[in-house]
């Protein structure tokens, strides 16, 4: 069974290109843009209520940050209209994507092939939007601003959940593929809460990377191109578990951004790869906490 792809280049470029021109003037299109809310900090469907993933995460973000939403959540116009709400007049919506696989059978064969074929469609976010009910609107709650380091028992659920052993010691933090550990140095060296565990998100997306695990084949050569592109994944892996855990705080790798900026304009793909893979990271370690936590409840 033969397998094509069939996409839209421009729609690949024009995203690459909106994601080059925020980096180049200082913005980082992967952070999140809302502070804690009564839910995650991962965009949802305020219709279905399901999240959405991969680079949309990021298309959202960056939208909602140049237009200054507050919410997090977003509808399709008809979705809306279902909803009994009514898309503002003049307002732009946001264009998303999904992949939709297609089959075809060759005219005098049984062979049979697939093609995915990429769908853009448009969603508004609920600040866009009139006439909804109350309940369906999320409610912002800002993030009080502190440098004492503590522990947050949510967050450390979830750390211990994933199995993953970690060690506080030494002053710098990484990832040792060879005895699969995650080094952190000790709490009081970090300047805040939020700087703490996004250090160790970022870590702990590189421990999802193991041959037993998701098995990322990387040439993780310091200063390699492999090693900047693992940088990126890590990256985004923190900010989408940092936005799924309430955390609000700064991604760690700025130093990478020169090297991520040359290999987007040179692949108007690599952003979307490396999204995609920090969301396979992300939805790794959700299932390996939920697995955890049934097998516990159990």
């Amino acid at each position: 069974m033969k397998t094509h792809t069939k996409s839209k280049p421009d729609f690949y470029q024009q995203i690459t290109n909106q994601i080059i021109e925020a980096l180049e003037s200082g913005v980082k299109p992967w952070v999140c843009p809302w502070n804690k809310t009564e839910q995650s900090g991962i965009p949802s469907n305020a219709s279905t209520g399901a999240l959405y993933n991969g680079m949309n995460i990021m298309l959202l973000w960056m939208s909602a940050t140049m237009q200054g939403f507050s919410s997090s959540s977003w509808m399709t116009f008809k979705q809306a209209k279902e909803k009994g709400g009514q898309v503002r007049k003049g307002e732009k919506g946001t264009h998303i994507f999904f992949y939709n696989m297609i089959e075809k059978k060759e005219k005098g064969s049984d062979e049979i092939e697939r093609y995915a074929m990429l769908k853009t469609y448009t969603v508004f976010n609920l600040d866009q939007i009139d006439g909804l009910p109350d309940s369906m609107r999320s409610h912002v709650v800002t993030a009080s601003e502190t440098s004492t380091i503590c522990s947050l028992e949510h967050v450390e659920h979830f750390l211990n959940a994933t199995g993953a052993s970690i060690v506080y010691n030494g002053q710098r933090a990484f990832y040792r593929p060879s005895t699969d550990e995650i080094v952190i140095p000790d709490m009081s060296r970090f300047s805040s809460t939020e700087d703490l565990y996004a250090t160790t998100l970022h870590e702990l997306t590189h421990w999802t990377g193991h041959k037993t695990r998701l098995e990322r084949k990387n040439n993780n050569v310091f200063g390699s191109k492999d090693y900047a592109f693992e940088e990126l994944i890590a990256e985004l892996g923190s900010v989408f578990l940092m936005a799924d855990l309430g955390i609000v705080g700064e991604v760690q790798h700025e130093s990478y951004i020169a090297n991520w900026l040359t290999a987007l304009k040179d692949d108007k793909r690599y952003i979307f790869k490396a999204a995609s893979q920090a969301s396979k990271a992300h939805q790794f370690l959700r299932d390996l906490v939920g697995h955890h936590n049934a097998d516990k409840a159990a």
